[in-house]
């Protein structure tokens, strides 16, 4: 089984963590040609989005559905809570990501270059982005992890997202992300001490930096 992965990814970065803290057998490899667009890759995947999971044979995309199947397939330690009501509770979060959360984020990527920034697109989902982080402050459970006291998916989804929002914002003049925001500045103290998310985090920080040191 293979996760095919790029560590600076926020949606693989989503999986690897899943993988660490189940201790899956689950082989990490660089997609082909470091390209997710590569004629290699788009064959494995024809949308070219990372990652993808190459479930012995059985190709998976979409970082939420390969998270969901390995729950299924590496059952211990649950990242999904056994009743159909906290089972939702955490897809409503991974969902609240996936669908709200991280898009205006994204689109911040291609205006880091000050010289060729559209200040309205910045300013449009700077405000966007802070409108999901509110709401994401008032859905956060009071300590511990998202949901509550258990590690699950929905942390999964969020702590890469975070890292790149805490590590970004500042690049736009805007306020911290945890600045007014207790709950998503505890949970963010908190999820960092899973040894999963620490590992996960060093490797995007490490592919963070070495990006940035390509780009000088």
């Amino acid at each position: 089984m293979k996760l095919y992965n790029m560590n600076l990814s926020n949606f693989a970065t989503k999986c690897r963590i899943a993988i660490y803290d189940k201790g899956a057998k689950v082989e990490i490899v660089a997609i082909p040609g470091n390209d997710s667009k590569s004629p290699e890759y788009l064959k494995l995947n024809p949308l070219g989005k990372v990652p993808t999971l190459d479930a012995d044979g059985v190709v998976i995309g979409e970082s939420e559905t390969i998270n969901e199947y390995l729950e299924d397939k590496f059952p211990t330690p649950a990242l999904l809570p056994k009743s159909p009501e906290a089972r939702a509770r955490v897809r409503s979060f991974t969902r609240f990501h996936d669908l709200y959360l991280e898009p205006p984020l994204r689109a911040l990527f291609p205006q880091m270059n000050p010289k060729t920034r559209d200040e309205k697109v910045v300013n449009d989902k700077l405000t966007e982005l802070n409108t999901r982080l509110d709401q994401l402050e008032k859905m956060l459970a009071d300590g511990g992890f998202a949901t509550g006291p258990d590690f699950t998916l929905a942390d999964c989804a969020l702590a890469p997202t975070t890292f790149f929002a805490v590590n970004m914002l500042g690049m736009f003049g805007a306020k911290p992300p945890l600045e007014g925001r207790p709950k998503l500045a505890a949970w963010w103290a908190h999820v960092q001490t899973r040894p999963s998310v620490k590992k996960a985090l060093g490797e995007m920080a490490e592919a963070l930096a070495a990006m940035n040191r390509g780009n000088r």
